[in-house]
């Protein structure tokens, strides 16, 4: 085995450890709703989510660029997820995930799919930074769904690229934007998010692509003919 392949490989070995040393929790309180018939019978229940959870993190770590550098993250020790019988789709808060089983009840398509795709976004709330409150949720959220855009969960109802109001409209919209962005420069993403870790500024894009964040939206809509 060669130098670089050792080294790849010890990388691997540091961050199964890593993401091993999180504790991950789910519970299950659907009790025999639709959703929570669901959520056991087609997505695979509680040995599902926690393997989802763990899966979400260890890939948000690498988008990140924080696999081997736990200094660059946020102390998350726990993430813990709560199925229930609520409203909306989810939310997390203060590391715990809330998971609304009527959304998986009510979804059409692949409901296996989907459910990972929202755990992924809301994983990376766990683990990014968020400019000490005072980023712009808009962005929070799109940088949210830009980690599960790049982990291969997108569905088919988002908008698509040029759509939307403003850079910082969140969700999807932003997005569309921050991929853009990083197309721009490799790993943009993972840069804005690190200088995000004790405040906020529009001047990082200027920072790192050059350009005030209005210009690059206006540019981002010409391209797509909005």
């Amino acid at each position: 085995m060669t130098c670089q392949k050792f080294f790849h490989v010890i990388c691997l070995m540091l961050v199964v450890s890593l993401v091993n040393a999180v504790d991950f929790s789910v519970v299950d309180n659907t009790g025999d709703s639709a959703g929570g018939r669901r959520f056991r019978e087609e997505i695979g229940g509680i040995s599902y989510a926690t393997q989802s959870l763990r899966a979400a993190t260890d890939f948000t770590w690498r988008l990140f660029q924080q696999a081997n550098n736990p200094s660059d993250r946020r102390s998350t020790p726990k993430i813990s997820m709560v199925m229930e019988n609520g409203d909306g789709v989810a939310y997390s808060s203060q590391d715990e995930i809330h998971f609304n089983a009527g959304h998986l009840a009510e979804f059409k398509g692949d409901v296996r799919r989907e459910f990972t795709g929202v755990v992924y976004h809301e994983v990376v709330h766990s683990w990014q930074w968020n400019g000490a409150g005072k980023a712009p949720s808009g962005l929070v959220e799109g940088i949210a769904d830009y980690v599960r855009l790049k982990a291969g969960y997108a569905p088919d109802y988002w908008v698509g690229p040029g759509r939307g109001d403003r850079w910082d409209e969140g969700y999807e919209v932003t997005m569309r934007f921050l991929d853009y962005c990083n197309d721009l420069r490799s790993g943009f993403v993972a840069e804005i998010n690190k200088k995000m870790r004790s405040g906020y500024s529009d001047s990082f894009f200027v920072d790192l692509l050059g350009k005030d964040v209005n210009q690059l939206w206006r540019e981002y809509k010409a391209k797509y003919g909005q």
